[in-house]
């Protein structure tokens, strides 16, 4: 995959396009079946967003994208990025396997979904509802998460 949450099925970006323009159809491309990459980029890059995975390598246990069945062989080097991103004031992750690698990593607890804890002063952790379909949480109640996180 070359850039996150390519899968037309999730709702990553129709979220974001709820929070940043009140349009879930915001990124996705003319013919409906894809999200638009560059749009997607090119808002990343005027907003300030830096994503990146919370692992360097991983094993997929069984061939589905369930996190259930993702072995961590090596997490990435969260403290590195920081020093490479000193504005960094907020770091999200989505979904529960994600949100204990970065706790791991960054030596903090897990906070519930929708909120944040401290990491030190001027930075903090969140842990965002998953964009997973398979979620049980309403789209439009996802979007008021993200809202918190992006201020909007």
């Amino acid at each position: 995959m070359d850039f996150f949450y390519p899968n037309f099925t999730n709702d990553f970006w129709r979220i974001i396009g709820m929070v940043f323009f009140d349009d879930r159809s915001h990124f996705i491309t003319c013919d409906g079946k894809h999200f638009d990459k560059e749009a997607i980029m090119s808002f990343c890059r005027s907003e300030g967003i830096a994503m990146y995975d919370t692992a360097a390598s991983v094993r997929r246990l069984k061939d589905n994208a369930s996190d259930k069945f993702l072995e961590i062989v090596s997490p990435a080097d969260i403290p590195a990025l920081l020093e490479r991103l000193p504005e960094c004031r907020d770091i999200a992750v989505t979904g529960q396997k994600a949100a204990e690698t970065a706790a791991g990593i960054l030596g903090c607890s897990i906070p519930s979904p929708g909120s944040f804890t401290d990491i030190r002063p001027g930075l903090r952790f969140w842990r965002m509802p998953s964009t997973s379909r398979a979620y049980p949480l309403p789209i439009e109640k996802k979007a008021e998460a993200y809202r918190r996180l992006f201020g909007k």
